[in-house]
């Protein structure tokens, strides 16, 4: 399950990605309003998305946020990884945020790893095929 911080990111995204074509910055608040997300929630999310290159931001009269990236070129699985970190269900599975599992004496002997790589993988080919775009459509 995503976090209730992935899907206003996402909604965010689509909102920002339908006006992709404009190169006008749009207000938090006109954002917040059309998406039905809380307006502070919604600053910290659009920040850590600006801190990892897929927003800009313009200060002042006129300023907000846009899209640094067409809406096609941000997939899920990079929204999902910025904001909730691992896709996968164990770290043990993880391709980006691998850690081995403190209760598992050997990777080798663990029943549970082979059937979560198995749930990342099909998550995976969902997430990383799935943009921005896609919901705008």
């Amino acid at each position: 399950m995503i976090s209730k911080k992935a899907k206003y990111a996402l909604k965010a995204l689509k909102y920002l990605g339908a006006k992709y074509e404009d190169a006008c910055p749009t207000l938090i608040s006109e954002i917040a309003e059309a998406e039905n997300i809380p307006k502070k929630f919604l600053e910290a999310i659009l920040l850590e998305l600006r801190n990892n290159s897929l927003l800009r931001s313009q200060k002042g009269k006129g300023g907000g946020y846009f899209l640094r990236i067409p809406p096609s070129e941000i997939t899920f699985a990079k929204v999902l990884r910025i904001i909730d970190g691992p896709i996968a269900p164990l770290l043990c599975v993880s391709l980006n945020f691998y850690g081995q599992c403190e209760d598992c004496r050997t990777e080798e002997e663990c029943t549970l790893r082979p059937i979560m790589g198995q749930v990342r993988d099909a998550n995976l080919e969902i997430y990383e095929k799935m943009t921005v775009a896609d919901l705008i459509h």
